[in-house]
């Protein structure tokens, strides 16, 4: 069962992966502040916040045994939450996002739609196997807006946009499966808006007042959609205000 407050159910026990990016990072701190006791903080160098409560583990997108391991020691106790917060837009090397179909390229859409679509369904693989019966938990992991198809009103950045759509699939078939077998669950994608992140950096340049979210501000509106979702809900992508995202 998840503690309540107000009417929102707070999770005691949390996984993280991503945790040593700035939403992430965020979460596990907007988490241990809301009580959440136990956090799984999950990142490439195996370095998590410095909070009450938060446990680090090593993971890498790029590599499924390591994916596996880290489930695996959540095993006997799962995470009543488990949140993907991890993605690229623009490749460690400055590759994309493509403004054009002109600037396609097949390696630099391979290692987006690895981070961004393949990663993620690899943690889902892993965690949702995990998960017992009978007890409520959720899984969530970042999406985005343009992941949308049908509110695709300007094109391009190619590679994203279709990795956040084809993340956004994989979830809802999760959803459909897990609802057959753990109808207390809830499987969701998020959008967190235009965060001051690394990610947006590079494109912050332009957006109107207020447009721009702190980390910590975005992770609170996150975690408060996450504890007002119910099964109903399952399957679908919200924004960091609660309001469905298009399909």
């Amino acid at each position: 069962m998840r503690e309540s407050d107000g009417n929102a159910g707070w999770p005691r026990s949390a996984a993280v992966f991503g945790a040593s990016g700035g939403i992430g990072q965020a979460l596990c701190e907007g988490l241990a502040a809301r009580g959440c006791a136990r956090i799984h903080a999950g990142s490439r160098s195996g370095e998590g916040p410095e909070v009450a409560g938060v446990g680090s583990f090593a993971f890498d997108l790029d590599d499924e045994p390591s994916i596996a391991a880290a489930a695996a020691a959540m095993r006997d106790d799962p995470p009543e939450w488990v949140i993907v917060a991890t993605g690229v837009l623009t490749l460690a090397d400055g590759r994309g996002p493509e403004r054009s179909y002109r600037r396609i390229e097949a390696a630099t859409m391979a290692e987006v739609l690895a981070l961004n679509t393949i990663g993620p369904a690899l943690v889902a693989k892993h965690m949702l196997a995990i998960m017992p019966r009978g007890r409520p938990f959720t899984f969530a992991a970042l999406s985005a807006r343009v992941g949308s198809i049908s509110d695709n009103r300007l094109g391009g950045w190619h590679s994203y946009r279709a990795s956040k759509a084809a993340l956004n699939m994989l979830l809802k078939n999760f959803a459909l499966e897990m609802a057959r077998t753990h109808p207390e669950g809830v499987v969701v994608g998020l959008h967190p808006g235009t965060v001051d992140s690394a990610l947006s950096r590079p494109f912050q340049s332009g957006l109107a007042e207020g447009q721009l979210s702190r980390p910590e501000d975005a992770a609170a509106n996150l975690l408060g959609v996450l504890a007002r979702l119910t099964p109903a809900q399952s399957g679908r992508v919200f924004d960091f205000r609660g309001e469905e995202v298009p399909a």
